[in-house]
């Protein structure tokens, strides 16, 4: 399991690319992990298994985790399991396996093997679509809940950048800008404009600190504003002032409130896709991949600053999982459908000894990135 985390000062708002550090996970932690994770890869797999079920497909296994089984029940054809190791899990299918394509006539009619490309296409799928699925559901019965975001507008400073022209002039977090060169500002937008358009001209600005006002001379000057991932898009007038932002839930109807699910779900969905391009296109160095000990540090974080928290970040991370999934790797639900693709085109499938050595290609692959990406864990652990 890798991810790549988007960090939010509030829940719904991005605003960069981050990874941060922290020691060794506590028990809190721990447990917040198992059961996000958890409840991520049984949604997981059960769009793997509800679609074998639907077209007949006999399902020997159904488990939520790898290794030694933990605890384990026979129901029908099927065993479920809980597993030693909760960084995955599967659902194992008769005739599922390369090497297993020839059962006997018996169980041909519950095989995966013998049902047709296109019914074996929607049961791969499956897995990655009920991820992106189960995001769209969190999103939509938390705006339904609580209401949708919205940012409130203002004019307090959140952070001031160091070595920046606000620092130098003195302004501290938490002032709030009233006026800048006699003008009244009442929303952030006209704080940026005003500071855009200086041409690199100083500005008197009348601050509100705590109960007392001040007047602060600052001069602007060029830097360049990145994206999300550390782009640099456009270079304008700047002073190094990032606002306070206030969010609020705003209680609105059941249609806007699931319009918003599908926009947070989609802008969740368009940054994953973003970030693995980012990646390929080395905008984003790979010392920025998160495995198990990232997401169980994360998954603590968000616990501790409130369930809405932890939703919106299960939300993400099961947008994650199911973008990950999708990628055309040998082993990974991707890869399944490339076969699955190059199979309709061919009009036969692959013969079994390439499609098992693209399956050692894939675990080798998976395995490499799995030890990077703990090897990058405990960097950020041992940096600290």
């Amino acid at each position: 399991m890798l991810t790549a985390y988007l960090k939010r000062s509030r829940p719904g708002w991005i605003d960069s690319f981050t990874f941060p550090g922290g020691n060794f996970p506590d028990m809190k932690t721990v447990v917040s992990f198992i059961v996000v994770l958890g409840l991520l890869i049984f949604v997981h797999e059960l769009g793997h298994f509800l679609f074998a079920k639907l077209f007949k497909v006999k399902v020997l296994k159904f488990s939520l985790g790898f290794g030694p089984k933990v605890f384990g029940r026979t129901y029908g054809d099927t065993e479920y399991l809980i597993s030693a190791f909760p960084l995955g899990g599967y659902v194992k299918m008769c005739g599922e396996n390369p090497d297993e394509q020839d059962v006997s006539a018996e169980d041909r009619k519950g095989s995966f093997a013998h049902k047709s490309v296109w019914q074996r296409f929607l049961i791969v799928l499956a897995g990655p679509i009920f991820n992106l699925l189960f995001a769209l559901v969190l999103f939509c019965g938390l705006f339904i809940a609580i209401g949708v975001p919205t940012s409130q507008e203002t004019t307090t400073i959140g952070q001031i950048i160091e070595k920046s022209p606000a620092a130098e002039a003195g302004l501290l977090a938490r002032d709030t800008i009233e006026q800048i060169n006699g003008h009244p500002v009442t929303q952030w937008l006209d704080v940026l404009n005003r500071v855009k358009e200086s041409g690199g001209q100083s500005l008197t600005m009348r601050i509100k600190r705590g109960n007392e006002q001040i007047s602060v001379v600052v001069v602007p000057a060029i830097d360049g504003v990145k994206n999300v991932f550390g782009e640099e898009v456009e270079k304008r007038y700047m002073i190094g002032v990032v606002r306070d932002e206030v969010l609020v839930y705003e209680r609105v109807g059941l249609f806007k409130a699931i319009e918003a699910g599908f926009e947070q779900t989609w802008m969740y969905i368009s940054l994953t896709v973003m970030g693995f391009v980012k990646l390929v296109q080395r905008v984003v160095p790979m010392s920025e991949l998160g495995g198990p000990i990232l997401i169980a540090q994360l998954a603590g974080k968000q616990m501790a600053a409130g369930w809405v928290h932890l939703v919106f970040f299960m939300g993400l991370l099961s947008v994650n999982l199911g973008i990950l999934n999708l990628l055309p790797v040998p082993v990974l639900d991707g890869g399944h459908l490339m076969f699955l693709g190059v199979e309709a085109v061919r009009r036969k499938p692959l013969s079994e000894r390439v499609q098992i050595f693209a399956q050692q290609i894939g675990m080798a692959l998976l395995g490499s990135l799995m030890l990077f990406v703990f090897y990058n864990d405990l960097v950020r652990i041992f940096s600290k």
